[in-house]
């Protein structure tokens, strides 16, 4: 059997099963990371096991880094003693290919890992004495979305940072707090440079970011904890940067069906984790091939030479425009129309969607047909590749675990980047060209039926959670399935098409609110509607 606690000890059965095994010398670097580490990275989880981890060891096996990376986790300290320490901090990255082949790599350049809240004096004070060290040069953040909001929707400080504020750096509890608190450290330290580099997905990352780290320390110089000066120092861009970044790789939960070849293979301690924080983790970490990460290139304290393991360094407008690809066009939009109309449809696997040829139809008129012509190119990432690897590869990779019901959460939240910014580019062309738009309009009416809980053969089912899911139905409650009024529908259907705030425009003033209408006229005709109609669209306009 084989032991990842002691895989040193299996290298010759390793390389058998194909694994492959770190080319450097293990013991040095994490050494040297434990001692004075260039690179600190928040947020424990899949994402930085299944993406970051991989760049550090390709800079490492390549003589580029010295030093292991550090991982400190503010969230789940079962992370820390469950997943890494428990494994010396090592562990094994499968990459699922789409025809079901792994590649295998025995990660093992995390140097060490910490819980990372003052309450846990020992480990604060080793992550101080790191930010307080000349040598850290950079750190990375993967703590979701929401780890950099400090205000609910009414503006008001969530009680934990209220509490924060009040009670200062040396009491810090929320992640942003924490992290001011530790870069005031640095300030006090000598001003020490470094550069603060999320990596969560969402656009603008950086600026957000340094927002939430600014706003926490002017109320901390408001009520006297910190100086003046360390608001200069945060601003101060010779000093402290916030580049921002855009990432893109799936790196779901741990996959049973990857444990259980694991387990074939002859691994002993491959059993996944679940944390009482409801964390699912495992001593593997299992990703899709493809990726790409862009980072804009300021690096106050130097870098190691991250180009050399993939990543690509660019200037701020540059990487803006990669995310705006993203979201806006060539990812996320495609992802949308799959989630609403694959529940309306009953599927429950994103790849098995792909096997859909009126679905395929459906997102290539929305990427190819629709998005490509109005997309600003980012220039270091084609869009038009970027959509073919993602229709080619990546949403049909049956060993990615992803579900439509997932990806359907919060689309009123997401549709107005979604769809909202190309059909502004649109409108940009002149009050007439949004009429051209066949396949987002298709799209938004999917939606609209989605909203009704009525699956395509006429059976209930629960939407995915939205924080707009009330409203949404109410103003669509005299809608049910076999309704052909279209004063009806126009009334209940208004009152969102029209909502600025949800999409962006009003979408009768985009000249689209009557289009939506009669294709939901279509979708509402009785079960199997929603499939007609898709395939009457995709048939009639393209879809190629």
């Amino acid at each position: 059997m084989i032991t990842l606690k002691n895989w040193q000890e299996s290298k010759d059965e390793l390389v058998q099963l194909g694994v492959e095994l770190p080319q450097f010398d293990v013991a040095s670097l994490k050494a040297q990371g434990q001692k004075a580490p260039v690179w600190l990275h928040f947020g424990g989880g899949n994402l930085y096991r299944g993406f970051h981890a991989e760049v550090a060891q390709r800079l490492a096996n390549s003589g580029d880094l010295s030093s292991g990376v550090v991982v400190c986790e503010t969230f789940d300290n079962e992370v820390v003693e469950k997943a890494y320490r428990a494994f010396n901090n090592d562990f094994l990255e499968v990459v699922m290919h789409e025809d079901g082949t792994l590649d295998k790599r025995l990660i093992a350049v995390t140097a060490d890992s910490f819980y990372c809240n003052p309450a846990d004096k020992n480990s604060f004070s080793q992550i101080v004495a790191y930010f307080e060290n000349p040598a850290l040069q950079f750190t990375t953040f993967t703590i979701t979305e929401k780890g950099y909001a400090l205000k609910d929707p009414q503006g008001n400080f969530f009680p934990v940072i209220q509490a924060d504020i009040k009670n200062g750096p040396e009491a810090a509890q929320h992640t942003i707090s924490i992290v001011t608190a530790l870069l005031y450290k640095r300030f006090l330290a000598g001003e020490l440079p470094i550069a603060m580099v999320s990596t969560d997905n969402f656009s603008q990352n950086g600026q957000r970011f340094q927002d939430s780290i600014v706003t926490l320390a002017t109320e901390w110089q408001k009520a006297g904890f910190v100086p003046e000066a360390f608001l200069t120092y945060l601003l101060n861009t010779d000093k402290v940067t916030f580049p921002w970044s855009m990432i893109d790789r799936i790196t779901p939960n741990p996959s049973t069906s990857v444990e259980a070849i694991l387990n074939e293979d002859g691994f002993s301690d491959m059993d996944i984790i679940h944390t009482s924080k409801g964390t699912n983790i495992a001593p593997f970490a299992n990703t899709e091939v493809i990726h790409y990460l862009v980072i804009e290139d300021s690096f106050p304290n130097g870098r190691p030479a991250l180009e050399k393991a993939g990543v690509m360094l660019a200037d701020r407008e540059t990487v803006d425009k990669a995310d705006v690809m993203k979201v806006t066009t060539c990812l996320n939009p495609l992802h949308t129309a799959l989630a609403v109309t694959g529940c309306l449809l009953g599927y429950t696997s994103i790849a098995a969607e792909m096997q859909d040829a009126d679905l395929v139809g459906l997102i290539k008129g929305i990427g190819y047909q629709e998005g490509l012509p109005v997309v600003a190119n980012p220039g270091i990432i084609d869009p038009k590749q970027f959509i073919d690897e993602l229709l080619q590869k990546r949403l049909p990779n049956p060993n990615i675990p992803d579900a439509p019901q997932r990806i359907a959460s919060d689309t009123s939240q997401k549709v107005a980047i979604r769809f909202g910014e190309t059909i502004k580019r649109y409108l940009e062309k002149g009050p007439e060209a949004p009429a051209k738009l066949i396949f987002i309009p298709v799209a938004i009416a999917a939606w609209l039926r989605y909203l009704l809980a009525v699956d395509d053969k006429g059976q209930a089912f629960q939407p995915s959670p939205d924080p707009l899911l009330a409203d949404l139905q109410a103003n669509l409650a005299g809608i049910q399935l076999g309704e052909q009024d279209e004063a009806k529908i126009h009334a209940a259907a208004e009152k969102i098409l029209a909502n600025a705030s949800i999409f962006g425009t009003d979408l009768y003033q985009a000249g689209l609110g009557e289009k939506i209408e009669a294709i939901l006229k279509e979708m509402l005709v009785g079960p199997d509607a929603v499939r007609n109609t898709l395939h009457s669209y995709v048939t009639k306009f393209g879809g190629k």
